[in-house]
């Protein structure tokens, strides 16, 4: 038996509900996993609301850390009493046990605790193919990053800054601001009382940046495509403000000859490889102290609701995880 969030209609953070559920057995290449920390992340959110559509009744979150309690015929990668993770999926995260496949499973290095792994993994795996492969950045750069402080955004400003890259930060208030620039984002915009178009032409003498990272979506959306530089890239990959409506593809030709993408992990860690390689970047940069992880905010299982609250009113900062 676990402890498990389930929701069973799509709706605010109340639609959460913490109840017993049943494991199934270990199969071939199962593993038993007694989580130690879920991260919360605004995927979410979306899947509970219905912007992203699940069949009912379902479980939620995709990233957690634990350790092994025991394993199905034939597992080899992993092995009990062993700490690991995973940071995409399956489903089903906010949990206090949980049955996985053994080849979503990835060792904890020493140097990372269980809340910095659950809270690290999607959101640093995501910066990770942002940066390297969707766009891959160059020294010398200079590059604009919408919710700079957030839990994705905290982590590319370390590893931007690390990689020689200039970022152009947006947030949503002075707090966050200063949460910005204390991770190496050099120019931070409070969109909230500045016009970031102007001030990335102003910043970047009227040439713009060859590449916006954008996490919010349809709030910040056309003002991006005006902060581009002659077939610059637009990487939009989260709708915190809600989904970037249909465009004419004319649009992109007429700023720029631009180029707009709508990436997802899932596809840059499709196989166990590309997994493990991710991951392994990830790793050595926490590892090294490049990179740091903040736990913003942590709460129990059991008040997924409040946790989703403070999400949705931006009143988080960093990673957010629940402890079972």
């Amino acid at each position: 038996m676990a402890k498990a969030i389930r929701f069973r209609e799509i709706g605010g953070p109340e639609v959460l509900t913490l109840e017993t559920v049943d494991l199934p057995d270990l199969g071939p290449g199962d593993v038993l996993l007694r989580q130690t920390a879920v991260g919360v992340n605004y995927i979410d959110t979306y899947q509970r609301s219905g912007l992203y559509a699940l069949p009912l009744p379902s479980g939620l979150g995709l990233e957690a850390a634990g350790v092994v309690e025991a394993v199905g015929p034939g597992v080899s990668l992993v092995a009990v009493g062993q700490r690991v993770c995973y940071g995409t999926g399956p489903l089903g995260a906010y949990a206090d046990r949980r049955v996985m496949a053994e080849n979503t499973l990835l060792a904890i290095p020493d140097t990372i605790t269980d809340s910095q792994a659950a809270g690290m993994m999607l959101r640093g795996m995501t910066v990770r193919y942002l940066i390297r492969q969707t766009f891959p950045v160059q020294a010398g750069m200079t590059v604009l990053l919408h919710a700079a402080a957030g839990g994705v955004g905290l982590i590319a400003c370390q590893w931007l800054k690390h990689l020689g890259v200039t970022t152009i930060g947006t947030v949503g208030s002075d707090e966050k601001a200063a949460l910005a620039r204390a991770h190496g984002c050099s120019h931070v915009i409070n969109y909230s009382t500045e016009n970031f178009v102007e001030r990335v032409r102003e910043i970047t003498g009227g040439q713009g940046v060859p590449v916006v990272y954008d996490g919010v979506g349809a709030a910040v959306f056309e003002g991006s495509l005006d902060c581009l530089q002659r077939r610059g890239m637009m990487v939009t990959f989260g709708n915190a403000s809600g989904p970037v409506p249909p465009i004419a593809p004319a649009l992109l030709s007429q700023k720029g000859s631009l180029f707009l993408t709508r990436p997802t992990l899932a596809h840059y860690t499709a196989d166990r490889r590309e997994l493990v390689d991710t991951a392994n970047d990830l790793f050595a940069v926490v590892g090294n102290g490049a990179v740091k992880i903040d736990i913003g905010q942590s709460y129990a299982l059991a008040d997924a609701v409040k946790a989703h609250q403070d999400l949705a009113g931006r009143r988080t900062t960093g990673s957010t995880v629940l402890i079972p």
